[in-house]
Formats: structure tokens, sequence, C-alpha cells
């Protein structure tokens, strides 16, 4: 059967367009976090393969104060005994912080609502989300009922709620409606039905209902979703009397787009679940959405700088993986395998340590890993697709070692080779493992060793070295002594003599690779001998030995034929 890219004529239908020409929020700045509910224990919970039991439930609520929600939907008690049972735990055993509110939620039928309160007594206080469907598509299909039919759903709803409220005096009762698929709803009624609701519960500004607008189904494109938050911020009143929510979910993949479009147009709050699980593609994610804001200077106003522990535990409640490329929280979202990349952030992380300023400015990296309770560990990791840059930043943040450019390019197609052959990635171990071999065990490449030597200076200024050296060559004992205007000089010229070689110094490098007593040094040479050169290194407990051993290195590797 051939598959054709072109939709079936007259099967889907675009949406028409908002009118609203003056639109306000593409022009407006989030300039702070909105209030966050998290609906984990429920939009999230009933998405799932295996629903929570209560330990995993308890885990999950934990995490969620501990993150700093003052919201959360902790079930729809009337419908699950699950959580029901779990809702009067928290109760009973007085789990639920001051200054946290719970939530529950529960279709606009009287026999649930009257079940919604007795899962809810006792509590200091509680939200009370009641919802019914109001798409014209749902009006058409599943209730067969016309508009107003639709509204006496909601205003029954309204008036148990109110009469519920009245049975549990102990307990602050808030109230929050949402127009379940709101996004297929037509505005005007939309309108209607929400201020019909309002009006049936006395809402003011001192008592405001939760209005929720759930994109239900994403239905569009996230511009859409804005201009449908602002006409309704705009057209539906007493704006004083209610906070405006949103309740996005991700079928077209842009529900974090589309809630920070609709802040902008006028929200105040966002329902969302940790890492976006919830129904079909699922709900709106609040850790992307909360880092976002941190980006920009936001204070989020939830902790997330345990993102380790937060996807540990979402994993583990929820039964599902987290993605290694999710934002934010992958494993692999601090990592470059990219060579130009690595190099740039390796450049990066160097800027940083001279910068005058604390701004964050490392390409590649939209915040810092620390704060987020990530390590640099996993920032560059090497593969086929590496360069010398992640090579280069591996070597020196694990093991200290700061090779010339051209050495790196050198050692870096020595890494890459590895990589292609192997079909993997190469760690830094492994990397460091092939560094050793390559250049800092130069004697058991080829036939010449340092066993000892003497520095001594001369010259009427004592501006002249000579090295007499004890070599090993080919197994046997040979001696080699020259004079320079430095030790290395003065020791190539005794190789050339013992050695019958040309060889000459291209570039040096010296460094210290550790502080204190037990310093170790780290010397690196380029040599050429006629029309061949390479590299050797040394390490030692003094910068004159690693800077002879790296010669003897480069020397045994033009030996052997290792050249550039």
């Amino acid at each position: 059967m051939s598959f054709s890219s072109q939709p079936p004529a007259g099967k889907y239908h675009p949406i028409a367009p908002i009118d609203l020409p003056d639109r306000r929020w593409p022009t407006r700045k989030t300039t702070k976090a909105p209030i966050w509910c998290s609906v984990d224990l429920r939009d999230g919970n009933q998405a799932l393969i295996e629903p929570m039991g209560h330990d995993r439930k308890r885990k999950m609520f934990e995490a969620l104060v501990t993150m700093g929600f003052k919201e959360i939907e902790v079930g729809f008690p009337a419908a699950s005994q699950t959580d029901f049972d779990f809702v009067r735990w928290l109760i009973d055993n007085h789990k639920i912080p001051d200054d946290v509110t719970i939530q529950v939620l529960v279709q606009c039928r009287e026999d649930l609502i009257a079940r919604t309160f007795d899962a809810i007594k006792g509590a200091r206080e509680a939200i009370v989300h009641f919802y019914n469907s109001t798409s014209t598509l749902q009006r058409r299909v599943v209730f067969g009922l016309d508009t107003d039919g639709i509204i006496e759903i909601a205003v029954n709803g309204a008036r148990w709620c109110r009469e519920g409220a009245v049975r549990v005096p102990e307990t602050k009762v808030r109230f929050e409606y949402s127009p379940e698929s709101f996004t297929g709803t037509e505005l005007p009624f939309a309108k209607a039905i929400c201020e019909a609701v309002m009006t049936e519960l006395g809402s003011t500004a001192s008592n405001p209902v939760i209005l929720n607008l759930p994109a239900t189904v994403e239905m569009a494109s996230p511009n859409h979703y804005a201009d449908q938050i602002e006409w309704f911020h705009r057209n539906v009143g007493p704006r004083e009397a209610y906070i405006l929510s949103l309740h996005p979910h991700n079928d077209r993949g842009t529900g974090v787009g589309a809630a920070e479009l609709a802040l902008l147009a006028g929200a105040d709050r966002i329902e969302g679940t940790l890492f976006g699980n919830g129904e079909r593609c699922g709900n709106v994610d609040v850790v992307t959405l909360a880092l976002n804001l941190f980006t920009q200077g936001i204070d989020p106003a939830l902790d997330l700088s345990n993102i380790n522990g937060l996807v540990q535990t979402a994993e583990y409640c929820n039964q599902l993986p987290i993605h290694p490329r999710h934002p934010y929280a992958g494993e692999l979202v601090y990592t470059s395998f990219s060579g130009s990349h690595q190099d740039a952030i390796k450049k990066g992380f160097a800027a940083m340590e001279t910068a005058n300023d604390r701004s964050w400015a490392v390409p590649y990296l939209p915040i810092d890993p620390k704060d987020v309770g990530r390590s640099y560990e996993a920032v560059i990791r090497v593969n086929s697709q590496s360069g010398k840059g992640g090579v280069a930043f591996l070597l020196e943040r694990d093991y200290g070692v700061k090779p010339p450019r051209r050495m790196l390019i050198e050692f870096s197609r020595m890494v890459q080779a590895r990589a292609e052959r192997e079909e993997a990635e190469v760690e830094a171990g492994v990397i460091w493992k092939e560094f050793k071999t390559a250049y800092l065990k130069g004697e058991d490449l080829a036939h010449v060793g340092l066993s000892d030597y003497q520095l001594t200076k001369s010259g009427s200024d004592h501006d002249r070295f000579e090295v007499d050296a004890e070599l090993i060559v080919s197994g046997k004992p040979v001696k080699a002594s020259g004079t320079g205007t430095g030790p290395i000089d003065a020791f190539v010229f005794g190789l050339n003599e013992v050695l019958g070689l040309s060889l000459e110094v291209c570039e040096y490098k010296e460094h210290a690779l550790q502080a204190g007593a037990d310093a170790r040094a780290m010397a690196y040479v380029e040599l050429k001998n006629e029309d061949r050169q390479t590299f050797g290194a040394g390490r030692s407990r003094d910068i004159i030995t690693a800077s002879l051993e790296a010669v003897v290195s480069a020397v045994n590797r033009l030996s052997v034929g290792t050249s550039v």
C-alpha cells in the first residue's frame, strides 16, 4: 500500500484564527513566575501504564513539596478508592504543610461531588476542581446537548460544590472550574459558561474562583492558544474575580511554547507535570517552563537545584524513563560530541575564569549545569564526530594535561580513529591511556631511554648549560654530552652527536600538573629531524627531567616513523 504525504481531501481542516487585530501579547515580557500547580498525582497518574500505589504517591508528593509547589492536585478521590485513601492519609496524618494547598478533581455530578467533600474533610485548605466538557465536538457526539444544557451541567456543579463547602466548615474551600476542551470551544460560549459559574459561586476579588482553560487537546499553534487566552482575559469579567489558569497538553509538541505565550496573554497560573508526563503526548512540562524562566534571570519559584534527584523520583514514581535529550534534565543535554562544539565550550569555560562579571556565557550551554546539580563531567564526551576540543577538555579536566595545539591535532586523530574502529564513545580514561601509550611511554616504542643525567651551568655569565646524560640505546649504555643555551638545547646537541641525527626543537611547552610539595611537571616538545617531525611528552617531579623525557619520547616516535 502506498502512502501519500498529502492528507485525504476534506479529512482535516485548519483552525479558524481568532479575530484579535489589536492583540497585545506579542510585545509583552514575562517578569515573574506564574502560580504553579502540579497535577502529577492526578493527570499524570491517570496516564500511567501502572498507576501509582500509596508508596509512589507519597514519594511524589514529598518531592513536589520539597520543590516548592504550593498547590498540588493530589487525586480524583470520587473516581478511585486509591486516590480517596491517599487524600485521607495526607489529612489524617498531617502530611500537608501549612503553606501547601491540596487540590482534588471531580466531574459535575452530585454524588461524586459529595464523595469529594468526604475526602477533603478536615483539611486546612483545599481547592475543589470541578469540570465539564464544553467543546462543539463533545457537545455533539458525547453529550447530545445544546449550549443551554451544557451550561446547566456547569451551574449545577457549582451549586453542589458551594453546598458541599458548607458541610466542611473547618476547611477553607476554594473553587476551580474547567471548561474541558476549551481549545475546541467557541469563545463566546466559553465566556457565557464561565461567567454563569462565577455568578453561581459568588466570585469576588476577595474570594476569586480559578478559571482553568485546558488545551485538553492541543489543536493549533501556540499563537492561537495565546489569542484565545488574551480574548478571554479581556472579555470575561469581572477580571478581578477570577484567577486565569492554564492547563496545556502537548499533542502538537508545542505545549511549552503555548504556555509561555499564554502567560504573556494574561494568564496567572499553570497546571502541569514534571517532565511533561500525561495523556497521549503529555501535559506541559513544568521543569522546562521553570528553567526557561531561570535562563532569563527570573526566579522560577521552584527548587530545581537537584535535577538528577527529580529525574530519579519521576522515573520511579511514573515507571517511565526520561529521554536522554529531554531539555535540561536528560542524561546527554549537557554533553557535546561535535568537535566544533567541544572547542567552543572549552574556550567558554576558560573565558569564564577571567571574566569580570558573573554573567553565564559558555557557548552551547544555556545554563550552568552546576545550577541544577549536574557536574561538568558529562559536558564533553568523545566519539568519531569529536575533534581536538573534546579531547583537550577531558585531558585537562581529568588529568591536568594541556598539550600544545598541533600536538592535540595529532593526538585527536588517534582518538578519532579508535572511535571509528570501535564504533563507540571513547571515555576519558581510555583517552588518557592512549595518550600515555603514544607520548609518555616513548622508551617502550624504540631504542632510546634516559637513565640519568647531570646538568651544570658554564660561561662567564653562567648562561650556558652542559648536560651529561646516561642513555640506554638498543639495550646498551651510551653517554651523551652537549652544551647549549638551555637544558633542552644541550641535550639535543648530545643526542645528535651519539645518534647521528639532525634534531631541531620546533616547539616547547611546560606546566605544573598540581600544586604542593609533591607537584609534578609536564613538558611537551616538537622535534624535527630533516624532513620529519613529531611530538613527545614527559612527566616528572621536576620540569628539567620532564623536558628531557619529552625529547626522548619524540626521538623514539621519530625512530618508528611516527611523525606529523
